[in-house]
């Protein structure tokens, strides 16, 4: 059943001289794209990271912003991620538009945000989600989910009318990158993939074979 599931894509393709110069406004052009065509989130990624040992880890987090600089998300630094990042500053973001039979790779440095962009963003959150960052210990085992509703509705009551307090566990993260790659599907497997290296400061274009 598995090995007859299969899809030939033609929706589009992916050449040198249609791609732009600059990786940051390639990846600009396709996401305002996933954006126009109503995909739902388009800020989806898969965050991949590595242990000190080199053992991989993957999950889906929300991109939330990018720039010249790099790609921007935020988490509990105490989580399982945070303390991979922590021993092991080397990330892989992965998109995957699938109506629009697309994959974008991102691979490069990760460093913590500012405290001031972190503040600013979690004062920009639904109280409820600031209310959320505060109570869940993520990663760690927990008994019973009334902990949590518990200790959300004790602080729901405790800040009601007043500025949240960001905890110091939680904030920003910024995948500063060293190479990204855009895949097109194409028919018959053979697929559109242009990469980018970053090389002395500068990035180079190259055509992958599918």
């Amino acid at each position: 059943m598995i090995q007859s599931l299969r899809q030939d894509y033609r929706s589009a393709e992916l050449s040198e001289k249609d791609a732009d110069k600059n990786p940051i406004k390639q990846f600009e052009n396709w996401f305002s794209a996933a954006i126009d065509a109503q995909l739902y989130e388009p800020n989806v990624m898969t965050l991949a990271t590595a242990d000190k040992s080199g053992k991989p880890n993957a999950r889906i987090v929300l991109l939330k912003g990018f720039d010249e600089n790099g790609f921007s998300f935020y988490t509990n630094y105490l989580s399982t991620k945070g303390k991979e990042i922590k021993k092991n500053p080397q990330a892989c973001l992965v998109f995957f538009w699938a109506e629009l039979e697309r994959q974008v790779r991102i691979e490069g440095k990760i460093e913590k945000l500012s405290k001031e962009a972190s503040e600013k963003y979690f004062h920009s959150r639904p109280v409820g989600s600031q209310i959320g960052a505060i109570v869940s210990p993520q990663s760690q085992i927990i008994t019973d989910r009334k902990i949590l509703e518990n200790k959300v509705e004790e602080l729901t009551n405790q800040y009601e009318g007043k500025t949240i307090p960001k905890p110091a566990h939680w904030g920003g993260y910024i995948v500063k990158p060293t190479s990204i790659e855009f895949w097109q599907g194409r028919t018959s497997r053979l697929h559109d993939r242009i990469k980018y290296d970053l090389i002395n400061g500068k990035w180079q274009t190259n055509r992958l074979a599918p």
